[in-house]
């Protein structure tokens, strides 16, 4: 493995250990019990690891029929669907055991892999195939915050796949301020994220009606907020109104941005 490969793998593991050792912590209510993805309980997140880990190994993919579901809105979704579907007749502990064994398989396949090796990520780019694993810890993490905010049990946040998330989604933030929150050319926007990462960044719009990087100092709006409210909005995960941001500065400015944030692929 190359470094960028190990830290990505690292990273997965990490997370997905995180993961099932909450399971443990887990009663019977708590599985059903909803998440902030529309449609999915609890159970149904770790059947969605699952279902990716075995397609990723190359397992048969579940041959179920769908109902018609509100929360399904492409093709791409009826086939993550498929083995969310199939798993829930399962028992929490029993899809969790699944889990358990399919990342013991792919950490035993990873290093037999080429790093290098082009494949198209998650955001439709072509990359090398530590990149992709980059993107797994991530999703995976992200999943599992989704997992305990549904039992509350809040834990992990600041963990390496944290900083994957950083990683991966900020380089969307200059296409939110300038073409999604059409902030006008001159006016920028600063994002103070605390506890436990720390972000202190800002994008401008200059006269190409481009975002760019730039100083976070003297903003037109800055936006504070924790790492894990930073992490709920850019993910999907709620709308602006559920969370407290801090907002200083051009107010109109900032209800355009905040509604925007929703960059996950």
């Amino acid at each position: 493995m190359n470094e960028p490969m190990r830290a990505a793998t690292a990273a997965y593991e990490q997370t997905i250990r995180s993961t099932l050792g909450l399971a443990g912590t887990l009663g019977e209510a708590d599985w059903r019990l909803p998440t902030e993805c529309p449609g999915w309980t609890v159970k149904d997140q770790f059947a969605h690891l699952v279902g990716v880990e075995l397609d990723l190994l190359g397992d048969p993919r579940p041959d179920v029929d769908l109902p018609e579901f509100d929360h399904i809105r492409n093709d791409f979704g009826r086939v993550l669907e498929k083995a969310v579907h199939v798993r829930r007749p399962v028992p929490g502990p029993d899809v969790v055991a699944e889990l358990a064994d399919a990342l013991e398989r792919r950490l035993a396949e990873l290093p037999g892999l080429d790093p290098d090796r082009l494949v198209t990520c998650p955001d439709g780019r072509e990359g090398p195939y530590s990149r992709f694993m980059k993107f797994r810890a991530m999703d995976c993490w992200t999943h599992e915050q989704d997992i305990r905010r549904a039992v509350g049990r809040p834990g992990n946040l600041g963990a390496p796949a944290a900083h994957c998330f950083w990683d991966l989604m900020s380089p969307g933030l200059p296409r939110v301020v300038a073409r999604l929150a059409k902030t006008e050319p001159g006016q920028s926007v600063a994002l103070k994220i605390s506890d436990p990462l720390d972000h202190h960044v800002a994008v401008r719009v200059d006269d190409d009606g481009r975002g760019h990087w730039t100083d976070p100092e003297n903003p037109t709006v800055e936006l504070a907020m924790t790492w894990e409210t930073y992490v709920r909005l850019t993910a999907g995960r709620c709308t602006p109104e559920a969370v407290t941001v801090e907002i200083t500065g051009a107010q109109d400015l900032a209800t355009r941005v905040l509604p925007n944030m929703a960059i996950t692929p």
